[in-house]
């Protein structure tokens, strides 16, 4: 899944982006919010980190801003651990609030729980076909035992059980899996799902030639 991160302070900026890669997202930042709404507004991301107090514009602008034409799942982080800033953020159109300091582990599953919501998945286990997928331990497991996956072999898995039954254009899984570092030229994609095909079976990733992968 992708991620943006729209936080004015370097450093937790930084830090922000290392856990939530090291959690198997891929990650883009804005350092405030006027960089952040432009890049929220391209409609690549799974879900959005975002800062209150910013230069530029601040959280709550950007919200107002996105809001009206994008339904991604924005998670606001604030210092202000007031009623009233809580309900103020979700009234505006926040799907959830962590306020500072907070516990990383915490962000990350908030993260999750606000992706699997969004994809209309009330649990975090889904079963797809012989498979089980736990979404919020990161694992997948057959009647054998869980399967070693890589994390970025785990985040294709997921997002197409996510959307199990629809065609995903290789285009869309670049967006979502990869963050802008990463060359969407080469061939990365096809080598995960190559991956996955043999250590899963290759009838479960089907290919729809010309349009793109889906798992029934």
């Amino acid at each position: 899944m992708r991620i943006l991160v729209v936080e004015d302070d370097n450093g937790l900026r930084r830090s922000l982006s290392a856990t939530l890669k090291d959690a198997g997202f891929a990650v883009d930042a804005a350092a405030d919010g006027e960089e952040g709404l432009y890049k929220a507004s391209e409609d690549l991301y799974d879900a959005i980190v975002l800062d209150v107090m910013m230069p530029r514009m601040d959280g709550w602008q950007v919200l107002e801003a996105l809001r009206p034409e994008h339904s991604t799942p924005v998670l606001m982080l604030t210092a202000m651990d007031t009623v009233p800033d809580r309900i103020k953020g979700l009234n505006a159109g926040a799907d959830d609030y962590l306020t500072k300091p907070f516990d990383s582990d915490e962000l990350v599953a908030r993260l999750r729980a606000l992706i699997r919501r969004s994809s209309g998945a009330s649990s975090s286990i889904l079963q797809v076909q012989s498979f089980q997928l736990d979404t919020a331990k990161r694992t997948l497991s057959n009647t054998k035992g869980e399967i070693e996956l890589t994390a970025r072999e785990y985040s294709l898995f997921e997002y197409m059980a996510l959307h199990r039954g629809e065609v995903v254009s290789r285009s869309l899984l670049y967006e979502r899996l990869f963050d802008e570092t990463d060359n969407s030229l080469s061939n990365l994609l096809d080598v995960h799902v190559s991956n996955l095909r043999k250590k899963l079976g290759s009838d479960v990733i089907k290919t729809r030639r010309g349009h793109g992968y889906y798992i029934e």
